[in-house]
């Protein structure tokens, strides 16, 4: 949880600001959106790499290593301002535009913590996993505000690459019981017997990390600040109140999966939270859209452990590194194409509430395609689905 805990208040702080950072040196937002882009391909990469060879060469070896990328990604991003030196910086370093999880550390601590804690504890141990994640998220959107206000973002930035040796230091003390013991059958992407279940719901999570991928944190941010001209330090201060409401949400997460069922939890909760994000461009005031943006974050979080807790569950122990991984690739993949776009929109003045209404359509789309496609697929035991 502390591993948690670091990495999210880094994200959090540097995903309020990194928008103005990149256009404070000069970026339009076209090219700010292609960086983003690039960042999201380039943590993709790294992920599948490190995940789908955690369990075979160690989780800790791999978790060190993505602190390594994450320290060089924020000292480099604070010291140069060269477009083609950046790009090549975010395609190869540990970057979060979005405030939420990119990387390895994601996957493999999922795998780590479903390896050690009782099945029947899982959704609610991932339940507070997200809850840590989101204060921590909502501590650092404060944080990068405030700091940004008083300093420079350049100080976020230097911020970010210091909590990543933070994050080192304390993968060093990970215990030996997180790790697996590992499997000689070879396998594409470190998956056997649980292909195509973990590919179909991967296909899926791109699709709602594409659509997700239109409003990232540092985006809607942006937003705020086009549409109503809130400044980094209010807009710190929005998205800790958003975040709180978010981790709190995924805390009741393991009580609905308990009476409704995992997939049910993930769909319903996740619904009416994507017709809230289309309405937040619609509102005319910035109370309303702060508003509406609380309402929607405070059931957004309801699917994120029931989501981690049906892919362990769904797999063999020693396929869930690569498990997590996979499908985290495939929602940072779809996340990854769309601020591209976005940044495209965001320069035309007329255009810069698009963003909003596509995420929340393509968003909805995925909810129902899940539903289709998995409610009738339960999980009887700790690694076997079954179709009644």
């Amino acid at each position: 949880m502390l591993t948690r805990f670091t990495r999210l208040f880094a994200y959090g702080a540097l995903s309020v600001v990194l928008v103005f950072y990149l256009t404070d040196l000069g970026f339009d937002t076209s090219q700010v959106g292609l960086l983003l882009t690039l960042t999201l391909i380039g943590d993709t990469i790294v992920s599948l790499f490190l995940t789908t060879r955690a369990d075979r060469i160690g989780r800790r070896r791999m978790l060190l290593l993505g602190a390594v990328l994450m320290i060089a990604a924020g000292v480099l991003f604070a010291l140069t301002r060269n477009f083609p030196l950046l790009v090549v910086v975010a395609t190869i370093g540990v970057i979060s535009p979005s405030g939420n999880e990119v990387g390895p550390f994601l996957p493999i601590e999922q795998a780590a913590l479903a390896h050690v804690v009782p099945a029947r504890l899982r959704t609610s141990v991932f339940a507070w996993y997200t809850l840590t994640g989101a204060l921590a998220t909502a501590a650092g959107s404060l944080a990068g505000g405030v700091i940004s206000h008083r300093f420079h973002y350049r100080a976020v930035v230097l911020l970010y690459a210091a909590l990543g040796a933070v994050l080192f230091f304390f993968f060093t003390q990970l215990s030996p019981a997180a790790e697996v013991t590992a499997v000689k059958e070879k396998s594409l992407l470190g998956i056997g017997k649980s292909r195509g279940i973990v590919l179909k719901l991967s296909a899926l999570f791109a699709l709602d990390s594409f659509g997700g991928g239109f409003v990232v944190q540092s985006f809607a941010a942006y937003w705020f600040f086009l549409r109503f001209g809130v400044t980094p330090e209010t807009l710190g201060a929005i998205f800790f109140g958003a975040n709180i409401l978010a981790g709190i949400s995924a805390l009741l997460a393991s009580r609905l999966a308990a009476r409704f069922g995992l997939v049910n939890t993930m769909v319903f909760t996740h619904l009416p939270s994507n017709l809230l994000l289309i309405l937040v461009p619609l509102m005319p005031t910035l109370p309303l859209a702060v508003l509406v943006l609380f309402a929607r974050f405070s059931i957004s979080q309801m699917d994120v452990p029931t989501r981690q807790s049906y892919v362990m569950a769904v797999v063999r122990p020693e396929e869930r590194s690569a498990a997590a991984g996979v499908t985290g690739v495939a929602r940072t993949s779809g996340a990854a194409l769309a601020p591209m776009f976005a940044g495209v929109l965001f320069s035309r003045p007329a255009l810069i509430n698009a963003p909003f209404f596509i995420a929340g359509l393509l968003k909805i789309i995925y909810d129902l395609w899940l539903y289709r496609s998995f409610s009738s697929v339960q999980v009887r035991d700790e690694h076997e689905p079954s179709a009644p």
